[in-house]
């Protein structure tokens, strides 16, 4: 082979392999920082760039997407002196990667470390009660202070949970018999209204029912009464003969010999009404004694009381 060939197939080569050096793709919701000879030069955005190979390198690969950062439990003091273990996951976004390249090292480290810290300086003011109440002051104090602190790193720090808040184990125990007794007492309170709340709605039917047996007593009384007026009324408006009377006496008179009297009086005249019933009046009134002798012929009969 020709050496003017080979050298152009080796010259070709390395222009290849420069090219291939020199194209750089960034992907999406990625940054690169480039240093030239040892010194910043830029940032790469995300598409295509080129640098110059062996002069150029890219010093960090850095995700501008949102990161969650879980820490460790740090152990922390409340102010009453009780000793605790709380756990944080911190959300954050690098948003300067020039910043988050050069401001800090190892930023992720450095930003555990302030969470404790600022942590256990938060928690050092709450007593153990205010701190297991105050999750939500607690994180918004301590996402502040981060979000202040993580600047000049290039960092924002969206949001700060506490994730576990753990008392020690005797602190434990006497929080979950408070929290027992408490339902106990919660519990026999509901009890005692559904009681006090079922016996005033019994109460309360008792009266309603007592209340309607007597409104329909008094309007069955009420409508038997004017049933019965009504019934004389007819019979007087309708001016019945002798024949009719005599036949309601002689029922009158039936239904009187079923009572309880021992004697009762039957005028000769029966069906001289009037006598009827005057007889029939006094009978119903008078004692057990002999009847008294009257100018008028009567017969006497007699019934034995049961």
């Amino acid at each position: 082979m020709h050496p003017a060939l080979i050298a152009f197939i080796v010259i070709a080569g390395l222009a290849i392999i420069y090219f291939a050096l020199a194209i750089k793709i960034v992907k999406h919701a990625h940054a690169y920082t480039v240093e030239r000879l040892g010194k910043y030069r830029r940032t790469m955005e995300s598409g295509i760039h080129l640098i110059i190979p062996f002069v150029d390198r890219i010093s960090n690969r850095i995700s501008l997407k949102e990161q969650v950062a879980d820490f460790p439990p740090q152990p922390v003091i409340t102010k009453d002196n009780v000793t605790m273990h709380i756990d944080t996951v911190v959300y954050y976004k690098v948003t300067d990667p020039k910043l988050y390249t050069y401001g800090v090292e190892h930023p992720r480290s450095a930003l555990e470390n302030l969470t404790a810290t600022t942590l256990r300086n938060i928690v050092g003011d709450l007593e153990l009660d205010e701190t297991l109440t105050s999750r939500d002051t607690v994180n918004a104090k301590l996402c502040v202070i981060l979000d202040q602190a993580t600047d000049p790193w290039g960092i924002k720090v969206n949001r700060v949970e506490l994730k576990n808040i753990l008392p020690p184990k005797d602190i434990q125990d006497a929080m979950e018999k408070q929290m027992r007794a408490e339902r106990e007492r919660r519990e026999a309170i509901l009890k005692a209204e559904g009681e006090k709340r079922s016996s005033i709605l019994v109460a309360e039917g008792e009266k309603a029912s007592a209340i309607l047996r007597a409104e329909a007593k008094k309007e069955a009384l009420i409508t038997e009464a004017e049933g019965q007026a009504t019934a004389i009324r007819m019979i007087i408006d309708a001016h019945p003969d002798q024949a009719y009377v005599t036949l309601q006496s002689f029922e009158a008179l039936k239904a009187l010999a079923k009572g309880n009297a021992t004697k009762i009086v039957v005028p000769t005249d029966i069906a001289n009404i009037s006598g009827l019933v005057t007889a029939m009046s006094e009978v119903s009134n008078m004692p057990e004694t002999p009847v008294k002798k009257t100018t008028v012929t009567k017969t006497i009969i007699k019934k034995d009381n049961d």
